[in-house]
This record gives structure tokens, C-alpha cells and sequence, in this order.
């Protein structure tokens, strides 16, 4: 992990965690008025990693996901990674389409799966801008089905211009007998995570000890 995620305290990891709550609730209301159905919620977890654990997260670098990627713009930007695992994903699509998806995914079941994860960034992004006071927009997303190291790649390959750390929000959607498992990722630019910790009251280590000290 790289320094500025072991300079985060517990008391703004636990910050991060609540923003993620408020995020998660607010996706699977927004879910559960897309698919006209009853979405029920698991209690998300909600941690901060480096973007190199994701694989891992998603089962190893070989498993196929379905990933969005949305760009975040405003006052804090940075990117949103939406991941769905597989099976979790042909769920998603049979319910929004009326039927099973086939094994190679058309226009339509990718258009689909951008319109999904649209709604569900969109009420998280809603979520951060309520806490903070910020005005972030998101850009059109992009869909690809691919392996998870495949899509780690695409996600280090602005790693210049992007952290290294994230805001990883897992969640599970029960919609009847089915369980969807879902995964957020939250990678701020640099600067951007202050930011954030700052408006909803959870400045960083150097802010604090300028203030004491100034």
C-alpha cells in the first residue's frame, strides 16, 4: 500500500465508511426504481486499498468481470470503476432485459450494463455532493467485459494522472432469491481525497498539525 493510505487515521477510514453507507443506500434505492422491483441491501464493507489489490478482490487476475468506467469531474475528481462479476452481471441484464443474455454480449446488453452502472454512480456521486458541498459530474461510461488483470490495466494505465489508492465499496443487492454482487471503486486524483476528508470534517494529518501549529 502506498504511504498516503497508511497515513489515514481510523477516524477517517470510518468517515470514508459512512460516505460509502450513505452512497450504497442511495444506489440500491435508485436500482430498485430502474427495475421496478424490491431491492433489499446488504450492509456494504468499506475500506481503502491500492489499486494492485483489485484481482484479488475480484477472485484473480484470470476472472472475467464486467467493468464501467466513469470518469468523476468537479472539485474532487478522479474515476469510478463499477465491477460486477460474471454471474452476478447476467442477472442484471435478465431483469433489465426481459430475458438471458448470450454468451457474447451485444450492443444492447453493453449499453445496458452503462445504464446500470450509470444509475448506481450517479446516486453515489449524489451521495459525496450532498456531504461535501461539492458540484461533481460524471462522464459517459464505458463498458468492457474482460479478465481482471486485463482490467486492472486499464484502470493503472493513468496512474500518472490518477492515485494509487481507492475507496473500495462492496455491496450485495438481493432482489428475490438472487444475490448481485457489486463493486465500487472510488480512485481519487492526487489531492482529491483530502479534499473530500476535509468538507465532511476528517482533514488529513497535515492540515491538523499546520492548524496546531500556525
Amino acid at each position: 500500500m502506498t504511504e498516503q493510505i497508511n497515513r489515514l487515521t481510523p477516524f477517517q477510514i470510518d468517515a470514508l465508511r459512512e460516505l460509502g453507507n450513505i452512497g450504497a443506500g442511495n444506489s440500491a434505492t435508485a436500482l430498485a426504481q430502474f427495475l421496478h422491483r424490491e431491492i433489499k441491501m446488504e450492509v456494504p464493507s468499506a475500506r481503502i486499498l491500492s489499486i494492485e489489490e483489485i484481482p484479488e478482490i475480484m477472485g484473480g487476475e484470470e476472472r472475467p468481470v464486467g467493468c464501467v468506467l466513469l470518469r468523476m469531474l468537479g472539485e474532487a475528481p478522479g474515476k469510478i470503476v463499477y465491477l460486477v462479476e460474471e454471474q452476478s452481471m447476467q442477472r442484471l441484464l435478465t431483469l433489465v432485459l426481459g430475458r438471458e443474455p448470450g454468451e457474447c454480449l451485444g450492443e444492447l446488453e453493453q449499453s445496458a450494463m452503462q445504464e446500470i452502472a450509470n444509475i448506481l454512480s450517479g446516486s453515489f456521486l449524489n451521495s459525496i455532493n450532498k456531504m461535501t458541498g461539492f458540484n461533481c459530474v460524471q462522464s459517459l461510461p464505458s463498458f468492457v467485459l474482460d479478465m481482471a488483470g486485463a482490467v486492472l490495466g486499464s484502470i493503472a494505465a493513468h496512474e500518472g494522472q490518477f492515485g494509487n489508492q481507492a475507496l473500495f465499496l462492496e455491496t450485495s443487492f438481493f432482489e428475490g432469491d438472487h444475490k448481485i454482487f457489486s463493486k465500487f471503486f472510488l480512485i481519487p486524483e492526487p489531492g482529491s481525497l483530502e479534499k473530500i476528508l476535509g468538507a465532511i470534517g476528517a482533514e488529513s494529518y497535515e492540515q491538523s498539525d499546520s492548524r496546531a501549529n500556525g
